[in-house]
């Protein structure tokens, strides 16, 4: 293996993103990069990190990404412990994938890799002004989207009632609507939300309180009138035992996987059985990652045969992400093994 490094590259949004956290501009991921000249591309693992959200601690962080190249290059006899890094272990995870494929970033030759199938997505709506809410699900109609995820929590509640019953007045009843609140209500609060919301048939909320108030969701999964999804719920939470408490404590309708926020995708796997096994479903999203991310993530849900909507459609966010055979056609995710990557912003 030729020498391992890694890069830092700034990924920057086409337009201000509004979450509960804040508006998006730029995001940060860093990747493991060993360039071979026999491979048909560089092999390449992506950590991505969400200011606000990612549980990895930025102290230190560069600092341990040297410790594992040090590693991999056999300057170090210890793998260090990645126990509070979950974006590099997913980068890690995904960058020895890679190494394995021969720097092509096809992890498991399918049906999808081959250009024969595509996978089912949610289109995203970005907080903010109600005319700029509705101007982007009217382009996610336009585009054939039948599954909306909106992100509410961040304006008055009141009006994103407005922009609901809005939505429900000008495109009916047929258009899949998911909201995430990531955990901007209150727990004292939350339940008179719910039900104010259930009045435009929503499909599912992800995280309405915050985190780690076990009681307080439960309660809330087994009153509300609209189905929730556990979200903010699983990062940091890696031993098995505690993933099944959770589970069967809330007791959710669903849950949902970010695997640089989780671990990667054999911890998103572990959590996937769990969820099975009792019978709560689950579907992927991304930690906006770029398309090397993505594409690792896309294949990996589709070797699980999935029918929901995923949350993958976030590569057509950023200005400057990295031409790869992933493209959006309508409401699916498809790749193109005709079309090759273009990874030279990242090498250069």
């Amino acid at each position: 293996m030729t020498e391992v490094f890694w890069k830092k590259y700034t990924l920057n949004f086409k337009k201000p993103s509004g979450t509960s956290r804040g508006i998006l501009l730029k995001k940060h991921s860093y990747f493991f990069i060993s360039l071979n000249g026999d491979f048909i591309y560089p092999a390449i693992g992506e950590c991505s990190l969400i200011e606000g959200l990612s549980p990895d601690p930025m102290t230190g962080y560069e600092a341990k990404l040297n410790e594992l190249c040090d590693w991999l290059n056999e300057k170090a006899e210890a793998k260090p412990d990645l126990s509070n890094y979950p974006s590099i272990a997913f980068g890690l995870e995904i960058f020895l994938a890679d190494l394995q494929a021969k720097g092509s970033k096809i992890f498991n030759s399918s049906a999808f890799t081959r250009g024969e199938d595509a996978m089912l997505i949610n289109g995203l709506v970005w907080m903010g002004e109600p005319s700029f809410m509705m101007a982007q699900i009217q382009e996610k109609i336009t585009l054939g989207f039948s599954c909306v995820k909106m992100k509410i929590g961040a304006i008055d509640f009141q009006e994103e009632l407005n922009i609901l019953k809005q939505i429900r007045n000008q495109f009916g009843n047929e258009l899949e609507l998911r909201v995430d609140a990531n955990g901007a209500f209150s727990a004292e609060k939350a339940l008179g939300k719910l039900e104010a919301l259930s009045a435009f048939n929503i499909h599912s909320i992800e995280q309405p309180i915050k985190p780690k108030q076990w009681d307080a969701m439960a309660n809330l999964c087994r009153e509300s009138p609209i189905p929730i999804a556990l979200d903010e719920e699983l990062i940091s939470v890696t031993d098995m035992e505690v993933k099944i408490d959770l589970l069967e404590t809330i007791q959710p309708k669903y849950i949902i996987l970010k695997p640089s926020l989780v671990g990667g995708l054999q911890a998103s796997d572990e959590w996937i059985k769990l969820a099975e096994e009792r019978s709560i479903a689950w579907w992927m999203t991304s930690a906006l990652e770029s398309n090397v991310g993505l594409n690792s993530i896309t294949q990996f849900t589709y070797s699980k045969n999935v029918s929901l909507p995923q949350g993958l459609g976030t590569g057509s966010l950023y200005l400057n992400n990295f031409e790869s055979p992933l493209y959006i056609l309508g409401e699916m995710i498809k790749f193109d093994p005709d079309n090759s990557w273009k990874l030279n912003n990242l090498l250069l």
